[in-house]
């Protein structure tokens, strides 16, 4: 692109994330409306604003032969609110991208799998955050986010704060997923997080700002299962009793 054609591109993109984040969006919804952008600008390696009717129907062709239709439609998202917010354009003719419905039936993990997974993890902060999640059929970015204050021992529940659709909800504490938090924070005892970003000495631990990696945490969900050789989703389960007992590892 052009010099002016690169300044007019980062003033549009300036103005998506800025009206993404006026409107509430979440981060990682943020991130895939953004990419959507730079995705069709890399593609025709022009500022997308001046694109025909004819380019952005090739654009979507490329993108169902060459991705799914999980992108595709996240794409397609993230396009209509680009030219509807940002340059203002309305394109009603995008009705025609429409993702097959596939409804498909989850894998359920047994209690005798979920044993398996939980009896492989190795260090104990990723134990408990395995059995925290699927006690009580937590999303990944629920579990992590718990805090100290979340947590009501008397009434047996979990105060999960912003989950999907930036919606508070209370959840049933299952009796073992609060002995295993506990013999957690025992051993790092952060005075706000229950999974707090793992990596240095004792005190840096208790000084972290955030919770564990997102990524490192879904690692190491992969690693186990694959290990006990289990091909079904990460799924939760109906309920955490026939659950193993949590060992006192190192953190």
């Amino acid at each position: 692109m052009k010099p002016a054609e690169v300044n007019r591109f980062n003033k549009l993109y300036d103005r998506h994330l800025r009206l993404l984040k006026l409107q509430g969006k979440s981060e990682k919804t943020i991130d895939a409306y953004s990419r959507s952008v730079r995705r069709i600008r890399d593609y025709f390696d022009c500022c997308p604003d001046q694109l025909t009717l004819d380019q952005l129907e090739s654009y979507f062709g490329y993108l169902v032969n060459n991705y799914s239709w999980s992108t595709v439609k996240i794409d397609r998202n993230g396009l209509q609110f680009f030219w509807r917010h940002v340059i203002q354009v309305h394109w009603e003719w995008f009705k025609i991208i429409k993702p097959p419905k596939i409804k498909t039936l989850p894998d359920i993990l047994t209690p005798f799998e979920i044993e398996k997974i939980i009896g492989k993890t190795r260090k104990l902060r990723y134990r408990v955050f395995l059995l925290t999640t699927y006690s009580m059929g937590l999303r990944l970015a629920e579990a992590l986010s718990i805090q100290v204050r979340d947590i009501d021992a008397g009434l047996k529940r979990v105060h999960i704060r912003r989950g999907k659709g930036h919606k508070d909800r209370f959840v049933p504490l299952p009796d073992l997923t609060l002995l295993a938090l506990r013999a957690l924070w025992q051993q790092h005892k952060h005075p706000k997080l229950i999974f707090p970003n793992c990596t240095g000495s004792l005190k840096t631990i208790q000084q972290a700002k955030n919770h564990m990696d997102r990524g490192g945490a879904q690692k190491a969900m992969k690693v186990v299962v694959n290990e006990c050789g289990i091909k079904k989703k990460y799924l939760s389960i109906p309920c955490a009793t026939a659950l193993p007992p949590i060992c006192l590892n190192a953190v």
